[in-house]
């Protein structure tokens, strides 16, 4: 048990910094509607890392890192430039081409390079059992200067994240801040990819803040939920990579998902449990009710 508890010490502390800083941007990201930006970003990073096998460093050198950051920063440009008002495209399409051509850029790199299909699953996956202490405490240095950041400016972010039309009435500029927020976000972004993998990432921005916003109202209950779920799931996962000897990465995404499927469950077991809504629920046709607002 010792053993077992001293091989995880570190990777946990990861998940706890990664469940940190990624529940607060999922809930900006999940408002803002642009739920892929976080995969778009985390490729464009991987496309950076893989550019720089070619030149002969490694995934983990500092130019590999600089690599990335520049990638995620040339994103951060293009999506705050690609919100408009009235747009007959959604975001989300911009995002998703994006995503994909970095993914198949990444993909012939890649093929270029040696070993290419081992750094494919390293970018994918990750390997976050072999973090060390000092890889944790350069990420939480990193993530606590990016959280500083946004409790300055967080009435802005909040505000334009949320109700955008009133951050125009009040004349923010909004591609400015929609800039500032995704180069913070790619700055994460960057550093989290190359400690845990592009799916593990996702998953940490997405399904907390997805938790957060079905159980609870306002930012702070939001934020706890949402730190609950990842650090539950962070445990869940990595206790059953090592006993059952699974893939770290695929198996804290899986508990994640099912987190968040009994969550989801017991919410609407909870909700047709009550007298009221079960009543209504028999009396009223499917018809009746997908007319209802």
């Amino acid at each position: 048990m010792e053993s077992l508890l001293s091989l995880l010490l570190w990777p946990f502390s990861a998940c706890l910094i990664l469940t940190g800083i990624h529940t607060y941007l999922g809930i900006h990201v999940i408002r803002r509607g642009v739920i892929f930006v976080d995969l778009a970003l985390a490729q464009m990073a991987a496309l950076g890392a893989t550019a720089a096998l070619l030149f002969g460093a490694d995934l983990h050198d500092p130019a590999a890192y600089w690599a990335s950051l520049g990638m995620t920063l040339i994103g951060a440009a293009f999506f705050s430039l690609s919100r408009l008002r009235d747009e007959k495209i959604p975001q989300e399409a911009m995002i998703g081409i994006v995503y994909v051509v970095s993914a198949a850029a990444a993909v012939i790199v890649l093929d270029r390079a040696p070993g290419g299909a081992e750094h494919i699953r390293g970018l994918l996956v990750g390997n976050i059992l072999t973090v060390t202490p000092a890889q944790i405490t350069k990420t939480a240095l990193l993530y606590a200067a990016v959280g500083l950041f946004h409790w300055f400016f967080r009435k802005t972010f909040l505000l334009i994240s949320f109700n955008p039309d009133a951050a125009l009435r009040k004349g923010y500029r909004l591609r400015l801040w929609d800039f500032l927020f995704y180069a913070a976000f790619g700055v994460v972004v960057t550093s989290s990819v190359s400690l845990a993998g592009v799916l593990l990432v996702f998953a940490f921005l997405i399904v907390p803040a997805v938790a957060s916003l079905l159980a609870a109202e306002g930012i702070a209950p939001r934020l706890w939920i949402g730190w609950g779920i990842g650090t539950a799931a962070s445990l869940l996962g990595l206790a059953a990579s090592v006993m059952l000897d699974l893939p770290t990465g695929a198996a804290v995404v899986c508990a994640f998902g099912l987190l968040l499927l009994v969550l989801v469950t017991g919410r609407s077991l909870l909700k047709i449990s009550r007298p009221g809504v079960r009543q209504r629920l028999l009396v009223e046709t499917p018809l009746e009710r997908t007319k209802k607002p």
